[in-house]
C-alpha cells in the first residue's frame, strides 16, 4: 500500500480535523477528491499522482468518521449538511474560492450536495456510481429490483447488530463484499489489509455506518434546483449496488451534463479501470 509523493496533514474544518492526502503544485488548481464506503482516501491512491502530475492540487480526505479524521458520536453527526459543509471548509483552508469536485459512491452524494447547497465552491463535478440524491427516491418509486439492490441500507439501520456481523473474523464479510461485487484482482491482499486497519480504528466501523443511519433525515436537506457547473458522471454499468437508471435520472438534475458508460466496470470503476477513469476526468477538467 505504499504511496509516495503524497503527503499528509490534518486540518480544521466545521469544527472537526479531518485528516487529508496532498499533492501536486500549491499553486495548481484545486480537485477534491472524496471517497466513498467503506473506504478513506486510499480509494483514490490510482488517482491522485496522476492528477498531480498534470499540475493540479489534489487533496483527498478520510471524510468525516473514517480512518484517522475525527468520529463525532451520534447519527445526527452525519448529516448531509454537516458532511458538505466539512468539504467548504476544506476547500476554504486550502486558500482557494472553489474547486473541481469529485467524488465516487458516498464521496458523490456529498459532492452533489455541495454542487447544490455552495455552487460557488464547485467549478467541475465528476461523480462516479452515484445518484443525485433526489433522483433515488424517484427511481426507487419505479423500479422493485433497486429496492432489493439497496436492501443493505435497511441493515444499516439497525443499532450495534450491524458492527458485530460486519467486524467479524478480522472484517471478512468487508472484505469479501469488495473482492466479490468488483472486477478479480482490483483489490489485492495488500489493499484489503490497508482497508483492515482503517476499518478497525476505534469508533470507525460506527461512524461509517452513521453515514446511513442519518439518512432518513437527510431529504428534507437535499436541493432539487437544477445545477448550473458543468457535470461529468462515470459509471461501470456492471454494479450490483446501483442501476443506471439512477444515472439517467441524475442528468436531469444538472443543465450542463453528460454520462461515461464504463461496460466493463462496477460500482469500484475507478480502481478496476484507472488509466480509462483518469483519462475522462483528465479531459472533463481541462476542457
Amino acid at each position: 500500500m505504499a504511496v509516495t509523493d503524497i503527503e499528509f496533514e490534518y486540518i480544521q474544518t466545521n469544527g472537526i480535523q479531518l485528516h487529508v492526502a496532498v499533492s501536486g503544485p500549491e499553486d495548481g488548481e484545486l480537485v477534491v477528491l472524496l471517497h466513498g464506503f467503506p473506504e478513506f482516501w486510499f480509494s483514490w491512491r490510482k488517482q491522485i499522482r496522476v492528477l498531480a502530475g498534470a499540475g493540479y492540487r489534489v487533496v483527498a480526505p478520510d471524510q468525516r468518521g473514517y480512518n484517522k479524521s475525527d468520529k463525532p458520536e451520534g447519527k445526527n453527526a452525519y448529516s448531509i449538511n454537516k458532511l458538505e459543509q466539512d468539504i467548504a471548509g476544506l476547500i476554504e483552508y486550502y486558500g482557494y474560492d472553489n474547486a473541481a469536485v469529485i467524488g465516487h459512491d458516498w464521496g458523490g452524494g456529498v459532492a452533489w450536495q455541495l454542487a447544490g447547497t455552495h455552487p460557488e465552491k464547485v467549478n467541475r463535478l465528476v461523480v462516479l456510481n452515484m445518484p443525485h440524491p433526489a433522483a433515488f427516491p424517484k427511481v426507487l418509486a419505479k423500479t422493485p429490483s433497486q429496492g432489493l439492490r439497496s436492501s443493505y441500507m435497511l441493515f444499516f439501520q439497525i443499532p450495534m447488530l450491524p458492527e458485530k456481523i460486519m467486524s467479524s473474523k478480522d472484517y471478512a464479510y468487508m472484505a469479501q463484499a469488495l473482492v466479490q461485487t468488483s472486477r478479480k484482482g482490483t483489490f489485492t491482499e495488500d489493499d484489503l489489509d490497508a482497508y483492515r486497519i482503517a476499518w478497525a480504528r476505534p469508533r470507525a466501523l460506527t461512524s461509517m455506518l452513521n453515514w446511513y443511519r442519518a439518512l432518513p433525515a437527510n431529504m428534507k436537506h437535499i436541493p432539487k434546483h437544477t445545477i448550473e457547473m458543468p457535470v461529468k458522471i462515470i459509471w461501470g454499468t456492471g454494479d450490483q449496488f446501483l442501476s443506471k437508471k439512477l444515472a439517467e435520472e441524475s442528468l436531469k438534475y444538472a443543465s450542463s451534463s453528460s454520462v461515461e458508460w464504463v461496460e466493463e466496470g462496477t460500482h469500484w470503476v475507478h480502481q478496476e479501470q484507472p488509466e480509462y477513469v483518469n483519462e475522462q476526468i483528465l479531459q472533463f477538467l481541462d476542457s
